[in-house]
């Protein structure tokens, strides 16, 4: 029946979703993160199982296309000053870790007995991290607008980078079709640097001239609004991709292009459902790209090398953030992206196979070291707060006294009053930030957001870097002097990640020495009872409360003054 199925792409495409769905619900009645089950799927359906993926063609488009959607609505997030300010820390720390990854690995290799040219086949694979998977991973997880998610977004572009000029030059010095393999154009490195700057400016000159009106017309109908916003990220991820930058890259800028207009938002989250369905077939045709019959020459090698990606590579970017001036929290949780190769990895040792570069068995050693990686460092990233907290006491040697580099300054609020402290920045807490100041109560905003910090302190609030899962940063507040503790922060259950913020927070306040009283924000009534069962003493309902005022306003109770809050981002918006 399932080769009867396969004969036809659309049946074939159809029994992948249900696999998808009967997995995924499967992984998450286990807790598992959905990454590992939709790559489950693919190795299942692929060769090493029932080896029904034969649509190629069409999965494979599926998968590119959401990859250019992903990168495109990242790169509508970007703020450009956030860009200038950590462009140094990310081309730093990329080529760091590259340069690290690519020596060691090839020493490793050596140690191991391997030939030379297979070692330094392996270190370059060994170089390369997935962008795909730790977008989605920080997406998920809403950490992409953190400071470590930026940090890590603008290091995995310089790797994606540096992948595209190794590719190049492998090319020219003639080892196959490098360019073809990997998936990017391109003839010589000075050719795709023009094309860069070219697309560059051309992004420059959309975003200045045509942007706005373009958008403005296009908004009056919204599904042209969207499919224009899809058209875009396919266009530019189809030149970047033929110029040789990469769709990736290409991805990105289309997102850029469009970030200064008032519609982002809008766009964004019209795309978001569509990127999620679109990135499933990426994970199943990684899956399926997995071939399990090679697995088994190499285990020791995979072992060791498995364990330097994801406790080498880590600890480099820990490493270079520390002496950069970063927090060790910061580095921490930017440098567990990394911990893991891509999917270029098994395109780039297949291409050294295919030209009789390296044997077949370092196809599997690789690809083994992929499973492992993957694997294991999307739990990593999941349970990314978790794995501080324990390691964190052997982690001060990475951290220089006062990290200048990190825009918190917590220590000058130190001998400050504030009444009331308010954790989560987005619409609901900026709401009742603006309204404790116009009545007199001195408030602190918390976020880790630096968007939203600078919002705040822009709107006149006093405000500080830090997330609320932090021990330290908690620690450092003028807790003494408060008398109240609210928390806006949104819980979103993905799937992912399980830790409740609100809890922790709780925790963490009242082992600081906070004595004062403590407000939780809960869009779910059944969260009620549990948090009063934490330790909160009110429990907001921001739904709730604002229906009871809706209902007094329609009954004819007197208007309250309202307070104009600036318009936010979408995230921030859900929040409320």
């Amino acid at each position: 029946m399932i080769d009867a199925l396969t004969h036809s792409p659309f049946a074939e495409v159809a029994l992948l979703l249900v696999m998808a769905a009967a997995i995924g619900l499967f992984g998450i009645a286990l807790r598992q993160p959905l990454i590992v089950s939709f790559i489950a799927v693919g190795l299942i359906a692929g060769p090493s199982a029932l080896d029904v993926v034969r649509a190629d063609a069409q999965i494979d488009l599926l998968s590119q296309l959401g990859i250019a959607v992903l990168l495109f609505l990242v790169g509508i997030k970007l703020d450009v000053k956030l860009i200038r300010s950590l462009g140094a820390v990310s081309l730093t720390t990329g080529l760091g870790q590259v340069a690290f990854t690519s020596v060691f690995g090839f020493l490793i290799g050596l140690a191991l007995g391997l030939g030379a040219v297979t070692s330094l086949y392996v270190a370059v694979a060994l170089t390369f991290s997935s962008t795909i998977i730790i977008v989605k991973l920080l997406s998920d997880k809403r950490e992409i607008d953190s400071l470590h998610g930026q940090i890590a977004l603008g290091f995995l572009i310089v790797q994606d980078i540096v992948v595209v000029l190794a590719m190049i030059v492998l090319s020219a010095i003639g080892i196959g079709a490098a360019a073809e393999g990997g998936g990017h154009g391109g003839g010589t490195v000075l050719s795709v640097l023009v094309s860069g700057v070219a697309m560059v400016a051309l992004v420059v000159l959309f975003v200045r001239y045509i942007a706005d009106p373009l958008t403005e017309r296009l908004a009056r109908a919204q599904e042209l609004l969207v499919i224009f916003a899809i058209a875009m990220a396919a266009m530019f991820a189809a030149i970047g991709d033929f110029v040789g930058l990469g769709k990736e890259v290409g991805g990105l800028l289309a997102g850029v292009a469009l970030a200064s207009t008032p519609y982002r938002e809008t766009i964004a989250a019209r795309l978001a459902p569509l990127r999620d369905f679109l990135l499933l077939f990426f994970f199943i045709a990684l899956g399926a790209t997995l071939d399990l019959s090679l697995l088994g020459t190499h285990v020791t090698g995979a072992i060791v090398f498995s364990l330097f990606v994801l406790i080498g590579n880590p600890l480099i970017v820990l490493a270079i953030m520390g002496a950069m001036g970063y927090r060790k929290r910061t580095g921490f949780l930017a440098g567990l992206t990394v911990a893991q190769i891509s999917e270029f990895s098994l395109i780039f040792v297949a291409m050294g196979v295919s030209i009789g570069h390296v044997e077949e068995d370092a196809l599997g050693l690789v690809t083994m070291v992929g499973l492992v990686t993957i694997a294991a460092s999307t739990y990593m990233i999941t349970y990314s707060h978790r794995l501080y907290a324990l390691f964190e006491p052997v982690l001060g040697i990475f951290e220089r006294r006062g990290t200048p580099r990190e825009p918190s300054d917590a220590a000058a609020h130190r001998g400050d009053r504030y009444k009331v402290i308010v954790f989560g920045l987005g619409r609901f807490g900026t709401a009742i930030g603006m309204r404790l100041q116009k009545r007199g109560v001195t408030v602190l905003g918390a976020d880790f957001n630096p968007l939203a910090v600078r919002r705040w302190r822009e709107l006149g609030l006093a405000s500080e870097f830090g997330d609320a899962t932090d021990p330290e940063f908690v620690a450092e507040l003028p807790l003494s002097q408060a008398d109240w503790i609210v928390s806006t922060v949104p819980i979103h259950p993905t799937g992912l990640s399980h830790e409740d913020t609100r809890t922790t927070l709780i925790q963490l306040t009242r082992a600081a020495g906070f004595s004062g009283r403590i407000a939780v924000a809960s869009h779910h009534p059944r969260d009620t009872e549990a948090l009063f069962g934490a330790g909160a003493d009110i429990v907001l309902e921001p739904f709730q409360d604002a229906a009871d005022q809706a209902v007094d306003l329609l009954c004819g109770a007197p208007e309250k003054e309202r307070t104009e809050i600036p318009e936010i981002g979408t995230e921030e918006k859900q929040a409320s």
